[in-house]
């Protein structure tokens, strides 16, 4: 772990030499924080820092990414319905803020279909078709702007797995989708330190489903 925190404190600072080391350190910093939140409170600190980042920086994508995405594992630790559906809305409207600066990032566009996905979740029954299908739609659109996002692929692979259960039809399609992450995760390398790493256990998981 210590050789991991090194390496990524050392790209940051490569980095920001060009750019702005401030606000690379920091966001560095929060984003380990983030990822090693287990409760929803320690989620939602993070969430209030990186809004604060936001706020200061607006002309950086990658605070409204991080907002998004710990307000997403909040709902997905949070088992009332309109909680949840609250800290989905909160996700939403940081991933639309982060899409007014880069319309055209991958990472931002898959986040929002993994927010779609878990919105199914909430009551499957009554909405299960609207945001399936927005989900599926937003996950081709985050692989249009880059095919090689494991993160895209990895949830596409979900929703194909969940729809084959669903309809009692294979799964085969889902597992050859994951089986590309998995391919993806190994090989990813983005050029910009902040960007998201998450995702690689979703993979890992389904791939035990396709044994």
């Amino acid at each position: 772990m210590k050789t991991i925190q090194f390496t990524l404190a050392l790209l940051i600072s490569l980095y920001a030499n060009a750019t702005d080391e401030k606000y690379f350190q920091q966001m560095g910093k929060h984003i380990q924080a983030v990822y090693a939140a287990e409760t929803i409170e320690q989620l939602q600190n993070s969430v209030n820092t990186f809004d604060r980042i936001a706020a200061a920086e607006q002309t950086k994508w990658e605070p409204y990414y991080y907002s998004a995405f710990g307000s997403v594992m909040m709902a997905t630790r949070e088992k009332d319905a309109t909680k949840k559906d609250l800290y989905l809305d909160k996700a939403f409207g940081a991933i639309t803020n982060g899409k007014k600066i880069k319309g055209d990032e991958s990472e931002l566009v898959a986040l929002e279909g993994f927010v779609h996905m878990i919105r199914v979740t909430v009551d499957p029954a009554s909405r299960g078709r609207e945001f399936s299908s927005l989900a599926f739609q937003t996950y081709n659109t985050a692989l249009n702007l880059n095919s090689e996002n494991p993160r895209a692929l990895a949830f596409l692979a979900q929703m194909q797995m969940g729809t084959a259960r669903f309809m009692g039809a294979s799964t085969t399609e889902a597992c050859n989708t994951n089986s590309k992450a998995i391919e993806r995760f190994a090989d990813f390398k983005s050029p910009n330190p902040l960007a998201p790493t998450w995702g690689k256990s979703m993979t890992e998981s389904l791939s035990k489903q396709c044994q």
